[in-house]
């Protein structure tokens, strides 16, 4: 069994609660180093903007519906190293 960092668990849990959103669904394309997250199912993003630091905010109707990270994984290793 894997061990987890209720620590952790502890941290997003305040993180979560502090976002405008009642529902999240991720998903993780470790291949790709993609993070998924979406605020609506189903959700028809119909327009989708890509900020300067590659994530990429979509919309449904001018709501936000989800965002997409690009790089996730070299974004928390290198969160890490920088200490923060």
């Amino acid at each position: 069994m894997a061990q987890i960092d209720y620590r952790k668990i502890m941290n997003l849990s305040s993180l979560l609660l502090s976002i405008p959103y009642k529902r999240l669904w991720y998903s993780y394309d470790d291949e790709a180093d993609v993070l998924y997250l979406n605020f609506k199912k189903p959700s028809r993003a119909d327009d989708s903007e890509l900020t300067d630091d590659d994530l990429i905010i979509r919309y449904e109707n001018g709501e936000v519906v989800g965002i997409t990270v690009l790089n996730a994984r070299k974004r928390v290793n290198a969160q890490a190293q920088a200490g923060g």
